[in-house]
C-alpha cells in the first residue's frame, strides 16, 4: 500500500504552434487550459459521475447535494494519493454535466477534463435522433462549436472526443459518428477516444477511416483495449501509432497488467500505453466503483517488478500528455 505517488514535473520539449495557428500542446480542463508541467499524475479514463442505464431523457438530472457528499470526499482521497488530473469519460446524453464537474474540480483540487462527441454503443441507446439524420460534417460542426465556444453556455471547452462502437460488424451510425470525429479532429486537434473493446472489426474500420482522411492513428485511442486478450495484436496496433488504453485496473488483476506492460516494454512500445480503471464515483447514485487501485496496488507492483521512475513517469504523465494534447496529427 502507498499513500502518495511520486509525481515528476518535467516539461515536454518542443512545444510549437500547430499548422492552423491554434496553440498546440495544451489540454483543456474544466478550469481552462493547462501545459505539460501542470498535468502531473493522470488517470486517463474515469467517470466522476454518470447515469448510464437510465433513459436518454433522464441522464442529465442528478441529486446534486447527495452526489457532492459522495463524490467530493472520494476525489479528495484520490488527490491525496497523488492524482492531479482525471479525464472524465461520461459522454453527452448519458450524464455529462460540466457544471458539476467544475464544482468537483474546485472542491477537490483535481484537474478534470471533459469531452465532446456521442456514445454510439449500448445498441444506440444514447444516440439522439438528429444524429441519424445529419451528415458527418453537420455532426462535426456541433462538436467544433463546443470546442470553440464552450459546452451548454458555460464556456467550458472539451479536452477530447468520446465515441463508441457496438460489438459485431460496425454499424453505419457508429462509422458515421467516427467520421464526424475525424473531421472534428482536423478542425480542432482534439484526440478521438473510442469505446471499442475486443471488436477487431471496429478497430479495422476506424483505422481505415483515419487513413482515408490522412489522419495519423496517433490521434486515436483504443479504449477498453484490455478486453482483447491478444496482447501481440495490441502491440501491433500500437506500432502503427494508435494509443492502447488498458483501463480496467482493479485490486485483483495486478498480475495481468504487469504481464501486459512487460510485453509492451519488451516491444519498445511502453510509450503508447494509457492506464486507468473506468471507475465511477456516482454510477446512477449507487456505491462508488473505485478508481484507486493504480495508486495502491499497480504502482507498487510495477516498482517491485523493476519498472523505473522514468517508466512510471512515462506511463502516468508523459503518455497521457502526448495522447491528449491538442494538435492536428496528419500522415501527410
Amino acid at each position: 500500500m502507498v499513500t502518495a505517488i511520486t509525481v515528476f514535473v518535467i516539461l515536454i520539449a518542443g512545444c510549437q504552434p500547430s499548422e492552423d495557428g491554434k496553440e498546440a500542446f495544451v489540454i483543456h480542463t474544466v478550469n481552462g487550459p493547462i501545459e505539460a508541467g501542470e498535468i502531473g499524475f493522470v488517470l486517463s479514463h474515469e467517470h466522476l459521475m454518470s447515469n448510464f442505464g437510465l433513459p436518454i431523457e433522464e441522464t442529465d438530472t442528478y441529486d446534486e447535494l447527495a452526489l457532492y457528499r459522495q463524490v467530493i470526499p472520494y476525489v479528495k482521497h484520490i488527490h491525496e494519493l497523488g492524482v492531479q488530473t482525471i479525464f472524465d469519460y461520461t459522454a453527452d446524453y448519458f450524464g455529462r454535466r460540466v457544471d458539476i464537474l467544475k464544482a468537483i474540480a474546485d472542491s477537490s483540487g483535481v484537474q478534470i477534463v471533459t469531452n465532446t462527441g456521442i456514445y454510439g454503443a449500448a445498441d444506440n441507446r444514447y444516440i439522439p435522433e438528429y444524429a441519424f439524420m445529419e451528415s458527418p460534417g453537420e455532426l462535426a460542426a456541433r462538436w467544433i462549436e463546443e470546442f470553440e465556444n464552450g459546452i451548454d453556455g458555460t464556456g467550458i471547452r472539451p479536452g477530447f472526443m468520446k465515441l463508441a462502437f457496438d460489438t459485431g460488424e460496425p454499424s453505419e451510425i457508429d462509422k458515421k459518428l467516427f467520421e464526424a470525429g475525424v473531421i472534428t479532429h482536423l478542425q480542432t486537434g482534439l484526440t478521438i477516444a473510442v469505446h471499442t473493446g475486443a471488436n477487431i472489426e471496429a478497430v479495422q474500420a476506424q483505422l481505415e477511416i483515419l487513413d482515408r482522411y490522412d489522419v495519423s492513428p496517433e490521434a486515436w485511442i483504443w479504449t477498453h483495449a484490455n478486453w482483447h486478450d491478444d496482447t501481440d495484436y495490441l502491440i501491433h496496433v500500437a506500432s502503427k501509432g494508435g494509443w492502447i488504453s488498458l483501463d480496467g485496473v482493479r485490486d485483483d488483476n495486478t498480475d495481468e497488467y504487469i504481464s501486459r506492460l512487460i510485453a509492451f516494454r519488451d516491444a519498445g512500445l511502453l510509450n503508447k500505453v494509457l492506464l486507468s480503471h473506468d471507475g465511477d464515483a456516482w454510477p446512477m447514485g449507487d456505491e462508488i466503483r473505485p478508481f484507486h487501485a493504480i495508486m495502491t496496488h499497480l504502482v507498487p507492483a510495477l516498482r517491485e517488478n523493476g519498472f523505473t521512475d522514468e517508466e512510471l513517469y512515462e506511463l502516468f504523465t508523459k503518455n497521457p500528455w502526448e495522447a491528449y494534447s491538442i494538435r492536428i496529427r496528419k500522415t501527410k
